[in-house]
């Protein structure tokens, strides 16, 4: 329903199984009278559908089960994202990737290099849905609305993500002034389990509501052109002392990608724990390299 509320004139929605796409497809466009928007919904299962496309999120992948961590996807997934890169390759080297597979950062890494598109153009979208749980924690620990606040989180999608309570805002102010540092941990801590919190009490799947709409704006911001400050998973080349990898930073977002990468300033202790995240982002993406 998220395709409804962006607006998008076409989307096209590919699987492998057979007609699975396309039932999804017949389903969300039988909503359009009741949205009252006329986006072209369709579904297929011939990849060849994806020529020319302008935007290309890649959801393709493993399912996380209960217990499972997003590391031990990788080596299964990759083989996945692989195959897929050189499609994207054949079919539409213009486009703006936008990845969604877990690992996130070591699976946008393994787009970038295999598709050989530039670093502006391949983004992952694992911190923008982050900073959306962060918010919904903190609007409903000190009952204000979400809309008041600007969650700010960088690093790894997963264990290694590190939400920052000095430059996370609540009506302008930091978060670290209106609760104290035990309760903003305990808010950080569900953000970061929050993910396997839903795994586990679905039983099998994950999560699909709100990534999809953080999808849908991340889609819609770079779409329309609207160059806001988002937070994805981007290529570093020597940004915070970082080389050769893809990390969740806040980042411009226009029409042809990222635009900016935005550099924070951070302490000490908040600079450690990023180049721990970093690290770990690095072991993902040697383990997939190596089972190559």
């Amino acid at each position: 329903m998220h395709l409804f509320y962006a607006g998008f004139e076409e989307v096209l929605l590919v699987d492998v199984a057979p007609n699975l796409a396309y039932a999804k497809a017949l389903d969300i466009s039988d909503a359009r009278f009741i949205f009252k928007r006329n986006s072209r919904i369709q579904g297929t299962d011939d990849i060849n559908r994806i020529a020319g496309s302008n935007i290309l999120v890649i959801t393709a992948g493993f399912p996380r089960k209960p217990g499972m961590t997003r590391e031990e996807l990788g080596q299964k997934n990759g083989r996945i994202i692989k195959g897929i890169c050189q499609e994207i390759k054949r079919l539409c080297p213009e486009a703006v990737v936008i990845v969604v597979t877990n690992p996130l950062d070591a699976m946008t890494y393994l787009v970038l290099k295999e598709t050989g598109l530039p670093p502006s153009r391949i983004l992952g979208m694992g911190l923008s849905l982050d900073a959306t749980r962060l918010a919904n924690l903190i609007a409903e620990e000190l009952n204000v609305k979400v809309e008041e606040i600007e969650p700010c989180i960088i690093g790894s999608h997963g264990k290694g993500m590190l939400p920052l309570s000095r430059h996370t805002k609540v009506k302008g102010l930091p978060l670290e002034g209106q609760l104290d540092k035990e309760k903003i941990n305990q808010l950080f801590e569900r953000t970061v389990n929050r993910g396997a919190e839903i795994v586990s009490k679905l039983g099998s799947g994950s999560a699909y509501f709100a990534p999809s709409a953080a999808i849908a704006e991340l889609v819609k911001v770079i779409a329309k052109d609207e160059k806001r400050i988002l937070p994805v998973s981007v290529f570093l080349n020597g940004k915070y002392e970082l080389r050769d990898l893809c990390i969740g930073l806040p980042c411009r977002l226009e029409k042809k990608g990222i635009e900016e990468v935005i550099e924070l300033e951070l302490n000490e202790e908040e600079k450690a724990a990023f180049l721990k995240s970093a690290e770990s982002v690095k072991q993902q993406i040697s383990a997939i390299s190596a089972a190559s």
